[in-house]
This record gives C-alpha cells, sequence and structure tokens, in this order.
C-alpha cells in the first residue's frame, strides 16, 4: 500500500482545488466535437454568466490550466490558440462528476 505524498495529488483533489471560473472553462472546452479558440470559449462563457467576461481574466486562467497539465494549447494561426482537455482534465471532470453523483444520489427532483 503506497502512501500519497501532497505532490501526489489524485484527480479528485485536483477537481476540488479549481476556481469555479477554471472548472467552467473546463466544461465549455470539454462540449466541443474540435478544440475551440479563446474567443469561442469567451463567449460560451458569457453566455452562461450573462455578463462580459473580460480577456484580462479569460487568458491568465487558460494559461494557468495549460501550467495545470489540464488543457493543452495549439496555434490554429499567428493570433488564434486553440484549447483541448488533456487526458488528466477528462480524469478531473469523471472524478468531480462521480463525486458529486455519489453525494446527490438523495436529491428528488420535484
Amino acid at each position: 500500500m503506497s502512501v500519497e505524498t501532497p505532490d501526489e495529488q489524485t484527480p479528485l483533489d485536483i477537481a476540488v482545488a479549481l476556481t469555479q471560473f477554471r472548472e467552467h472553462i473546463l466544461y465549455v472546452v470539454a462540449d466541443y466535437d474540435e478544440p475551440p479558440h479563446g474567443l469561442a470559449i469567451k463567449a460560451d462563457l458569457e453566455a452562461i454568466y450573462h455578463a462580459e467576461v473580460n480577456h484580462g481574466r479569460l487568458y491568465p486562467n487558460l494559461d494557468q490550466l495549460v501550467d495545470d497539465g489540464l488543457l493543452e494549447k495549439g496555434a490554429l494561426d499567428r493570433r488564434t490558440n486553440y484549447y483541448e482537455l488533456t487526458d488528466l482534465a477528462r480524469r478531473v471532470l469523471a472524478a468531480k462528476h462521480d463525486w458529486e453523483a455519489t453525494k446527490l444520489h438523495g436529491v428528488q427532483v420535484p
């Protein structure tokens, strides 16, 4: 049996540590069949929030998700990047979904 060290986070540990905004970014990216570009992600988030999402908020969060290994970033052209989920991000979202399902199993929809 191995003992987990602090730097060996489970996918659920990572999911719980995400800000809600970063989690929403992952869900938006997951909804695309083809990797979306930043402005498409921005538009989807604005539809969710019913408010403008500032570039100064979006792009640093996208970059942090890339740095954290949850998104991969590629270039469509010289000005446009696309983003896609990594395998780790898929495991993180699945772990969060499974955890929520266990906590909500008794919730009845009226």
